[in-house]
């Protein structure tokens, strides 16, 4: 039975032109070939991947599990948690270890090379007789200081030598940081005068800064704060520098005390011109002289010596003419030219030989006279 809409006898044999002639040539590019669809492979996920993100809610068995235990799969977890157990268990033993040795042998730290608290002994030194005035340079030319040399020049330097642990250029070093710690002390125009004192301070090793900061604010004759301890000074109240050409005499000397600890001494004789501030009565027309003996002891490790810069261990001052009574910690006070001391100390010193200082048990002295004659024997001691 023919369907109304094909031809009366049909389609024609070989005839093009049909719908499904249209649509087969319409799809004809997209038909995949034989060798296309055989080299097709369809892939089946798993489980777990078609899980996806869900699978972070399982929980990871632990490395203390068994072998073989529950989650294990095979070979490669059992590993994992066998060396995870070990590593624990060598950590343990490492630290249960040190414990132990710590406790069998104390460890004792080295010592760490802080700098001991600055000690220091100031004797002022009365005359005997009136206190000679003058012009400067005859008061040199009739003094013991006549022959010194005249500031920096007058300290000298001893022959440098390498000591067992130290080398040559470090003892150059310590040398050279001594005298400097010398002409800034006791040399310097503003640390005379008393309104500087950080030439002096930059030349400390740190640790002792606070206590050279508290001598310099608040003095104290307690063996440890004495401004004059640490450098020369006048009371600007009482006298000044007339002339700038002080005279100093001495000797630098170094040994080495420890491995890594170098010592040097300085011994020296320092003397002054001085004329009476503004508004002091003078006995006499003219300058004096102001005689100031000091002899330190500055120590030095390696980076002392990388840094230039000194441990002052001790200082030994005598200071005169002062009368017994005036408190030299803060300044010196010379006493003006014609001037007699009210008080005066129990042995005679001499500023003027160098060699070992006579140690006053006092706290006064007198000044020997200037010719330099040898000092008398030492009494009992003066009160404070």
């Amino acid at each position: 039975m023919a369907v109304p809409q094909d031809p009366p006898d049909g389609t024609p044999e070989g005839g093009g032109g049909g719908d499904d002639e249209f649509r087969s040539d319409e799809y004809r590019s997209v038909v995949f070939d034989e060798d296309f669809v055989r080299a097709a492979r369809l892939q089946e996920y798993s489980a777990q991947e078609r899980m996806g993100e869900h699978a972070r809610a399982v929980r990871s068995r632990s490395i203390w599990a068994g072998a073989g235990g529950p989650g294990s799969r095979g070979g490669a977890p059992r590993r994992g948690a066998g060396q995870g157990r070990l590593l624990v268990l060598f950590i343990a033993m490492v630290f249960a270890a040190a414990v132990y040795m710590g406790l069998r042998n104390p460890y004792v730290p080295p010592p760490d090379g802080v700098a001991q608290p600055f000690t220091s002994t100031v004797v002022p030194l009365a005359p005997g007789s009136p206190v000679p005035g003058g012009r400067p340079a005859d008061l040199y030319a009739n003094s013991p200081a006549a022959d010194y040399r005249i500031g920096a020049v007058g300290i000298g330097m001893p022959a440098v030598r390498r000591t067992a642990h130290f080398t040559d250029g470090q003892v150059a070093v310590a040398l050279s940081v001594a005298k400097d710690y010398l002409v800034q002390s006791s040399l310097d125009p503003d640390v005379l005068a008393g309104t500087a004192s950080r030439p002096v301070r930059v030349l400390l090793d740190p640790d002792q800064l606070a206590q050279f900061d508290r001598s310099m604010a608040s003095p104290s004759g307690d063996g440890r704060h004495a401004a004059t301890g640490w450098l020369v000074r006048f009371d600007p109240g009482t006298a000044v520098v007339a002339v700038p050409q002080v005279r100093v005499s001495g000797i630098l000397a170094f040994e080495e005390v420890a491995p890594d600890v170098l010592e040097v001494t300085s011994d020296h004789t320092f003397v002054y011109a001085v004329r009476p501030a503004a508004g002091v009565p003078a006995a006499a027309d003219g300058a004096s002289l102001f005689t100031v003996r000091r002899e330190l002891r500055l120590r030095f490790d390696g980076d002392d010596l990388a840094a230039r810069r000194a441990e002052l261990v001790s200082a030994y001052v005598m200071a005169g003419p002062q009368d017994c009574s005036a408190d030299p910690a803060a300044g010196f006070r010379p006493l003006p030219a014609g001037a007699v001391p009210t008080t005066v100390g129990p042995a005679a010193s001499d500023p003027y030989a160098h060699g070992h200082p006579r140690r006053t048990a006092g706290l006064c002295g007198v000044l020997a006279a200037p010719t330099g004659d040898a000092p008398t024997a030492p009494v009992s001691p003066a009160a404070p």
